[in-house]
């Protein structure tokens, strides 16, 4: 009887054998590649916070003419890649300790923040449709007030734009206080040293000021910085949805794995 157990026995760890090594060498593949995603989804979050400050020192910049909502978006993408940052360590960290809990923690979050990102893509493309609107009047308004904080700004954005005016250099006229074109408007090889102004010109002198608009300058700024959000976006939320299905089968496959044992 003894000898029969053992043989039964023995039978039974050689049935078991040629299962086990199997299943953990599938175990170990999908560790190596749900590591390597996630190795990929820190470098993006670092990206996703460089391209988010790039963007805001930019638009900040301007920020005397913008409201707080375009200041938002590259906000929004900093703190996001900072958040991915640190759940892409949980990832890591989840997927060497093969634990399910934290795996399936990860994607939870990883989720949260894609939802909160499709809602932050919804309200900034809403908002596009009155960026023109809101920066014009914006602008108007600067004009008439006319203060100090104003005039810097003004002077500011039509020398690095190279751009007079809302719309047009007679805005100046139309609008202001003093009815006259700033020295910003006036093109730098015209300028005479002795008066900061430009030499000899009448008041709307085509030769010689800026005859674009700041208006449509800005929003082609803006714009500017709206694509590269949007790219990076989107390229963003394809490796988040790769992670959540990623650790989710990884998850999957450690708890199968245990029970087969």
């Amino acid at each position: 009887m003894t000898i029969v157990s053992l043989e039964s026995s023995s039978s039974r760890r050689v049935g078991c054998q040629p299962l086990w090594p199997q299943q953990k060498a599938d175990l170990v593949a999908n560790i190596v590649s749900l590591a390597s995603g996630r190795a990929v989804q820190l470098l993006s979050g670092l990206g996703i916070l460089v391209a988010g400050a790039i963007v805001l020192a930019d638009v900040r910049e301007f920020n005397h003419f913008v409201e707080g909502r375009v200041m938002a978006p590259p906000i929004v993408l900093i703190v996001t890649g900072l958040i991915i940052f640190l759940i892409a360590s949980l990832g890591c960290f989840g997927a060497i300790k093969e634990s399910p809990t934290l795996l399936l923690t990860y994607a939870v979050l990883l989720a949260i923040i894609f939802i909160i990102e499709l809602a932050v893509g919804i309200a900034a493309s809403v908002f596009k449709k009155d960026l023109e609107g809101m920066l014009k009047n914006s602008l108007q308004e600067s004009i008439k007030r006319s203060n100090s904080e104003d005039t810097i700004a003004w002077d500011n954005v039509q020398r690095k734009l190279m751009c007079c005016g809302v719309d047009t250099p007679a805005d100046w006229r139309a609008l202001s206080l003093n009815k006259t074109l700033p020295a910003s408007c006036c093109q730098p090889q015209f300028i005479d040293a002795a008066v900061g102004h430009c030499t000899e010109s009448p008041a709307l002198g085509k030769d010689k000021y800026y005859q674009e608009g700041c208006v449509g300058k800005l929003k082609e700024r803006i714009d500017k910085n709206a694509v590269i959000l949007i790219g990076v976006g989107i390229g963003i939320a394809f490796i988040q949805i790769l992670g959540i299905v990623l650790a989710c089968y990884l998850a999957s496959v450690i708890r199968h794995t245990r029970q087969s044992n």
